[in-house]
């Protein structure tokens, strides 16, 4: 069984019913079923037991960022040895961009990331690239488009302990896949070089993934604490690993010069638009950032707000 629930107290009431009749649903392949239960009735309960009998990943969506945080602990304690996940929009602030033409003004897009949350994102995407006992608690953010799953994928480092690597070649990749170099402030996203170790903080783990190189060959490959530096206690020695993006936006270079290309002549249909509608400068300015915005996704691969372009 993929999926294990924990749990001292036994389906009692019409809680029994309740799980056979939405297995039942499910199987049948019932687009809409309605668990009806007071507060406090265990509908909650119902569904894990539903979700360990089903043992099919489950994606569990809330209307708000309290209640999926109730729930994600609840299940949690339901599936200590699955995999469980939090993922909600990351913002506690965000501030749209803005433009106001009579005073051409304007007003940069400001944010604030919180970065728990991110990296339980991140760590979210991950395990639904690697394993199959999955449960997902998310707001209703998790409906908005953070890329291809194809493309993210795609983008991995895959590590193996004797073989032999390009140590230029895999910082190339790292960067490629939005990791930073950061010999000052190490944090997750990040790596670092020393001599022939290369440390490397992936965006979802609360471990560093230690890679000795010599003479263009893995000689070890260690998590170790980011604090103490030493090894884990865990079972976290490795002789391979996987490192996946640091951001959710990760595009095929192939891609990429056709977005741009549709994307230009969306541009191109747009100022036309306004020109013709007289408002002149709305369009000159709509032409300048998104042109700057595309050069900057080409050189560096990211952009603030490349969710417009998503």
């Amino acid at each position: 069984m993929f999926f294990k629930l924990f749990s001292s107290f036994k389906p009692t009431g019409d809680q029994p019913q309740a799980i056979d009749k939405l297995i039942a649903g499910i199987r049948a392949e019932s687009k809409h079923q309605v668990l009806l239960g007071v507060t406090g009735s265990g509908k909650t309960f119902t569904v894990a037991n539903v979700i360990a009998k089903l043992n099919r990943p489950t994606l569990v969506i809330s209307h708000n960022k309290t209640l999926a945080a109730q729930l994600y602990q609840e299940y949690r304690d339901f599936f200590p040895e699955n995999a469980v996940n939090y993922f909600v929009s990351y913002y506690d602030y965000y501030q749209p961009e803005a433009y106001i033409p009579q005073t051409d003004t304007y007003i940069e897009k400001e944010t604030e990331v919180n970065d728990l949350i991110d990296k339980l994102r991140l760590e979210a995407t991950t395990n639904l690239m690697t394993r199959k006992d999955v449960i997902v608690v998310a707001s209703v953010s998790c409906i908005y488009n953070i890329g291809s799953p194809t493309e993210y994928k795609r983008n991995i480092v895959k590590l193996v302990a004797g073989k032999t690597i390009d140590r230029y070649k895999l910082l190339e990749n790292l960067t490629d896949m939005q990791y930073q170099r950061n010999e000052m402030e190490f944090a997750r996203g990040t790596f670092r070089i020393r001599g022939e170790i290369i440390d490397i903080w992936p965006a979802y783990e609360d471990k560093v993934l230690r890679i000795n190189i010599e003479n263009d060959k893995i000689i070890q490959i260690t998590w170790i604490d980011p604090i103490s530096q030493e090894a884990t206690s865990d079972k976290r020695q490795a002789t391979s690993a996987v490192i996946y993006p640091a951001k959710h936006y990760i595009a095929d270079p192939a891609k990429q010069t056709q977005a741009f290309n549709q994307i230009r002549r969306d541009l191109a249909d747009r100022v036309k638009q306004l020109e013709a509608s007289g408002k002149l400068l709305e369009a000159h300015r709509l032409a300048q950032k998104t042109e700057y915005d595309l050069e900057m996704i080409q050189e560096v691969g990211y952009v603030n707000g490349i969710e417009n372009y998503s």
